[in-house]
């Protein structure tokens, strides 16, 4: 298993996030993250977001960097990425 990182450029709260996957285990991810310090709370659906504070220290984990456009690339070839229409269903109300 390899853990993959994006640079952090996507803006919230006051930082920007990059993202954290796996290419063949949400388990494994789960405890790489959890070594590293990262919380569970992170996580979303198939990644956890990750603040640009962090991101040096998950370098120096073992996490490897790559662009965003590969992240995504790898994320969907591991068979692990959630895609959007169910992440959209999963936030619609019960009727």
């Amino acid at each position: 298993m390899t853990v993959f990182i994006d640079p952090p450029v996507w803006p919230a709260h006051g930082t920007t996030f990059g993202h954290l996957i796996s290419d063949e285990s949400l388990t494994e991810l789960h405890s790489f993250a959890g070594a590293a310090g990262i919380s569970p709370r992170a996580f979303d659906r198939d990644h956890y977001d990750v603040p640009a504070y962090r991101y040096e220290l998950l370098v120096s984990c073992g996490a490897v960097e790559v662009s965003g456009k590969e992240l995504a690339r790898i994320l969907r070839d591991s068979g692990l990425r959630v895609p959007l229409r169910q992440r959209r269903a999963e936030r619609s109300p019960s009727a």
